[in-house]
């Protein structure tokens, strides 16, 4: 049922949803140099690799690190932006159609955050699709502290419905948490 909720929301959401990714996209090429789209290997369900698709908001030259580790002066000004209002996950869209992520779910993390990985394992969460948003966004936890970050997404399991999904949709969607914590220079 999950899947499939995915499924249609995704499809009734790509067409505004390519339309903002066009729209921004633009904006970050003349902004910017580089790609508009940013792509990074992440650790998906089961703890299988896959690609996700971002609104690139920092610079080209930045580390493949996660964002609590790179500096502030990285992001550019419209990144920003994206990463306040969250529209640089909108890409996203194309990883829930092949089914590499879910709406909701952890967030997927990359393969250097080995201690994120195992505590995931630990709670069960290597089991379900990662996720555009999830709890532990809402709630504006980000991925410095894996310990507490897997405890909180896990808490999603003992919930995990249609109802609940389609409030912490509601919850990102109308400005609910902050994203990822960048560090300070």
């Amino acid at each position: 049922m999950k899947r499939l909720f995915d499924v249609l929301l995704a499809l009734i959401a790509a067409p505004f949803v390519l339309v903002i990714v066009l729209i921004f996209g633009i904006l970050v090429r003349l902004t910017s140099a580089g790609p508009a789209i940013f792509r990074q290997t992440r650790i998906g369900y089961h703890e299988v690799p896959f690609t996700c698709l971002k609104l690139r908001t920092m610079r080209i030259d930045t580390p493949d690190a996660p964002s609590h580790e790179i500096g502030v002066t990285a992001i550019t000004k419209v990144g920003r932006l994206m990463r306040g209002t969250k529209i640089d996950e909108l890409p996203q869209i194309w990883n829930i159609l092949i089914g590499d992520m879910s709406f909701v779910g952890p967030r997927p993390c990359l393969p250097s955050q080995t201690q994120l990985i195992e505590a995931r394992r630990v709670q069960g969460l290597d089991k379900v699709r990662p996720g555009i948003t999830g709890i532990a966004q809402i709630a504006g936890v980000d991925m410095s502290d894996p310990e507490r970050l897997a405890k909180l997404d896990a808490t999603y399991l003992d919930d995990m419905s249609l109802k609940a999904d389609m409030a912490l949709i509601w919850a990102t969607a109308t400005g609910a948490g902050r994203g990822d914590r960048v560090a300070r220079p």
